[in-house]
């Protein structure tokens, strides 16, 4: 066991498909938190957002022999999580929520009752326009704001050029802006 810990990635790899099933789990403890996360961010509540997590590792047990090391393995991991996201999307025909897209603030004790209440609007507010983008749009963002992916990065796991996720970025962007410029000037 003391020499499974000491497995880089490749190794673990390696052993997942050569059916080590203790090397899978390893895996599986280094990478579920990322996968919950962009899953939880796409998924309109936590149980949708653990399913889809669950069904990423049955479906990566299922196909980690198809690994090649052609990329990097959490690019062909996010490509997964992405592509079960939009097909647990489709599925289920659903108005998507991303709650908490933005990282709960440091609550200092002497803030005032009103001041929490309008970063909870601007929460609230800010997670509905993001939840309205198109699929594309709003991927984007996820793996870029939240999972903090270079644009090569994103361009690998979605398929697409970087040119194209500047793009969509810059237009999410746009989008964003003109959906809450309303609720900014109703905060003057």
């Amino acid at each position: 066991m003391a020499l499974r810990a000491q497995m880089n990635e490749r190794q673990m790899i390696e052993a997942c498909q050569a059916g080590d099933r203790a090397a899978f789990r390893q895996l599986f403890e280094t990478h579920k938190d990322r996968v919950y996360s962009v899953a939880r961010h796409f998924c309109a509540d936590q149980a949708a957002a653990q399913d889809v997590a669950q069904e990423v590792f049955v479906k990566l047990f299922r196909t980690i022999g198809q690994y090649r090391h052609q990329a990097a393995f959490s690019t062909w991991l996010h490509r997964i999580v992405v592509n079960t996201c939009l097909s647990s999307k489709r599925k289920t025909k659903r108005t998507v929520s991303l709650s908490g897209l933005e990282p709960e603030p440091n609550v200092e004790r002497e803030a005032s009752q009103e001041r929490l209440y309008q970063r909870s609007q601007l929460r609230r507010v800010v997670s509905a326009a993001v939840s309205e983008l198109g699929e594309n749009l709003r991927m984007t963002l996820i793996l870029r704001y939240m999972e903090e992916l270079s644009y090569s990065e994103i361009a690998e796991t979605l398929g697409c050029s970087i040119g194209t996720v500047a793009s969509r970025l810059n237009r999410a962007h746009k989008i964003l802006g003109k959906r809450l410029a309303a609720y900014k000037q109703a905060l003057r």
